[in-house]
């Protein structure tokens, strides 16, 4: 009998999810993004389930993009954070990888390597989120110098990122946006512009390529939720059982510290999961978790291979007891929130000890 806690994975929900994407903007292709092993979902899985419906991945490293190549993923993949040394060139070439550029280095480095075909390059624009990218004022002579030089480049795209445009407050968003229509229309460039907020909520933003990363596994990253956002399926489910189930009597306390304790006689329920497996430490008292279909509250702090919730509403539930810790019927939004951080966090952070099960992976 193993371990009761597993990562169940719905490759059909990935799939549906995928082509609520691609349906927002119908005039542009989507580009599925599988970086950090696809948020913790498993990258091979899940390119090989969108292969016959995304015209491209994108990743965030080299690394990454071997590892789907050498899993038989021929679609174009897009190294979103560049080469990080130019001795990483000849295997860009020899995968025929697609490159970001977001510095005057690599652009020195591209155009000193000569490559059996050109490269697919996207130049980044710096329209505001500060990280990566040349700033509006640098951006039109280094677009001028890859578009010159076409034994090295070809298919070259603007691209950018947005910092705001998950938020309801649309003034940043329109300041970027802005600034992206001045270059975008002077250079009659070809954009990718969208990350998953963008696809959902602004329609201006859909350009050649939009970037859907998160909703792909089921997460809102809308402040607001619309009617999409709302259609999106969990594709994780994190399930697990009751494994032991305690009597305490009112003012005891449970787990590390006596943070909980009881206001009246209770049923207390462990179960198998803690933070050694990817659940946050941070999760605070009242933290939803499902039993049985049924909400109960976490109680008390999360250990490293355990954690404790209240069962006195419950009376039927016992050891061998469902658990979900989020996914089917207990949102990871929602989880995430109880623990002050996102679902981003959530799902990248599971551990490889959890096992993934993957499910519809035949249709794929």
């Amino acid at each position: 009998m193993s371990r009761p806690l597993i990562a169940d994975i719905d490759l059909d929900a990935l799939r549906r999810n995928y082509c609520l994407a691609r349906d927002q903007a119908p005039h542009s292709r989507a580009m599925a993004v599988v970086k950090a092993d696809a948020y913790g979902h498993g990258a091979v899985a899940c390119a090989d389930a969108l292969r016959d419906l995304a015209p491209a991945f994108a990743v965030a490293c080299l690394e990454e993009a071997l590892t789907l190549r050498e899993a038989g993923i021929t679609q174009p993949i897009v190294l979103l954070e560049g080469f990080f040394d130019a001795a990483e060139l000849p295997l860009i070439d020899a995968h025929r990888l697609w490159t970001a550029v977001h510095s005057d280095w690599q652009i020195d480095a591209l155009l000193a390597y000569r490559p059996r075909q050109p490269i697919p390059t996207w130049l980044k624009l710096d329209s505001g989120m500060h990280r990566l990218g040349f700033a509006p004022e640098a951006f039109e002579a280094r677009w001028q110098r890859l578009a010159a030089a076409t034994e090295h480049v070809t298919d070259l795209h603007l691209m950018t990122h947005f910092a705001t445009a998950d938020a309801l407050d649309a003034a940043y968003f329109r300041r970027q946006m802005a600034c992206i229509a001045s270059l975008r229309q002077r250079l009659e460039a070809p954009v990718c512009l969208a990350n998953s907020p963008a696809t959902l909520a602004w329609p201006e933003a859909h350009g050649d390529w939009n970037r859907p990363g998160v909703m792909l596994y089921g997460s809102d990253p809308l402040e607001g939720a619309n009617d999409a956002s709302r259609a999106l399926e969990p594709v994780m489910t994190l399930r697990s059982e009751i494994i032991a189930v305690r009597e305490l009597a009112e003012g005891e306390a449970v787990g590390y510290g006596g943070r909980w304790r009881a206001s009246r006689p209770s049923r207390i329920g462990v179960v198998a999961g803690g933070y050694g497996d990817g659940y946050d430490r941070h999760a605070r008292d009242g933290t939803p978790v499902l039993v049985e279909g049924q909400r109960v509250p976490l109680a008390g702090k999360v250990s490293m291979d355990m954690l404790t919730v209240d069962l006195t509403e419950l009376p039927e539930a016992g050891i061998g007891s469902p658990v979900v810790l989020w996914g089917e019927g207990l949102p990871i939004d929602e989880v995430a929130r109880h623990c002050d951080t996102i679902s981003y966090t959530l799902m990248t952070g599971v551990l490889p000890r959890v096992p993934r099960r993957y499910r519809n992976a035949e249709t794929g």
